[in-house]
């Protein structure tokens, strides 16, 4: 087989994990930078060139997207379908799970747990929107952001309500978030494949700090899942239709509670701290469904 990995930096961790793989396995890899992809659209012949050449004999793509890129790399990932090619994460799940506003209100509706959470644009009334998600304090989320950039804890009610000012001049779009203290600045990521998990960790935040993410110092640790954040992690990975995902869970008093779900997650954090080899299971999901054409 030649799979194509979509990725715009060849040094990252989970894209050379991924090709050694695909190699391992006795397959080709093709590395694409999405963004240097040229899509032409043709009435019965959908092609991609890239570097002068249309890009032939492919069988299956992996995106590894980054959330800068959702509208072009989704587009270059739609245009693989189109020339009937598999791809491990589908375009219109990867464009699903990049809206926070809609996972969140897609998660809901299937009846899972997450943080309460408030959407507003120019309230003329901020004091409701904090109260309205339980009060100080409480987290402010920019939609764009991501390894917890964009995120801030503000600890009582005149903060939250600076942030929230700050960020609103701006003309941003933000979520105010319940704060689950007893997390104990601690999530869960569940990394999911085919519908299998496949590695979970936990991540605790490093001292003076509420977000766990690795990027930031955080440190991480083998984790065994309950029967509950066993159901949550994949239920959600179902709901938003995704083949790869890393789904980010709290530890609350009422149950798990779903953060976020991440359509590219990385391999580097839950490898080291499970020692499964995760990119050989990604390219397992490839071989499995080299032939399930999305919308077929």
């Amino acid at each position: 087989m030649k799979i194509a990995i979509l990725s715009r930096n060849k040094n990252l961790y989970s894209t050379k994990r991924l090709i050694e793989a695909v190699e391992q396995r006795g397959h080709e890899a093709l590395l694409l930078d999405h963004m240097k992809c040229v899509l032409v659209i043709e009435q019965g012949r959908p092609h991609i060139y890239y570097g002068g050449k249309e890009v032939t004999g492919v069988n299956a793509v992996i995106p590894r997207i980054g959330a800068s890129a959702t509208f072009y790399g989704s587009a270059v990932v739609r245009q693989f379908e189109m020339m009937k090619i598999f791809t491990a994460v589908e375009s219109q799940a990867l464009v699903r799970s990049r809206d926070k506003l809609r996972s969140l209100q897609i998660l809901a509706r299937a009846g899972l747990g997450m943080p309460k959470t408030a959407f507003c644009n120019q309230p003329k009334d901020i004091d409701n929107v904090i109260a309205s998600i339980g009060g100080a304090p409480c987290v402010v989320k920019l939609l764009e952001g991501t390894q917890g950039i964009g995120v801030i804890l503000a600890e009582n009610q005149k903060a939250a309500t600076s942030v929230i000012e700050a960020f609103l001049k701006l003309n941003a779009s933000l979520l105010v978030q319940e704060f689950i203290k007893e997390a104990k600045g601690a999530d869960i990521r569940v990394f999911i494949v085919d519908g299998q998990i496949v590695g979970a960790m936990k991540r605790q935040a490093k001292e003076g700090e509420f977000r766990s993410n690795l990027h930031r110092g955080g440190s991480a640790s083998v984790i065994q899942l309950s029967a509950d954040e066993r159901a949550t992690a994949i239920k959600s990975v179902k709901k938003l239709g995704l083949g790869i995902a890393g789904v980010d869970l709290l530890q609350s008093e009422r149950g798990p509670l779903v953060m976020e779900v991440n359509s590219s997650p990385g391999l580097e954090g839950i490898e080291g701290a499970t020692g499964v080899d995760i990119a050989g299971k990604i390219i397992e999901y490839v071989e499995r469904n080299e032939f399930n054409i999305p919308g077929q």
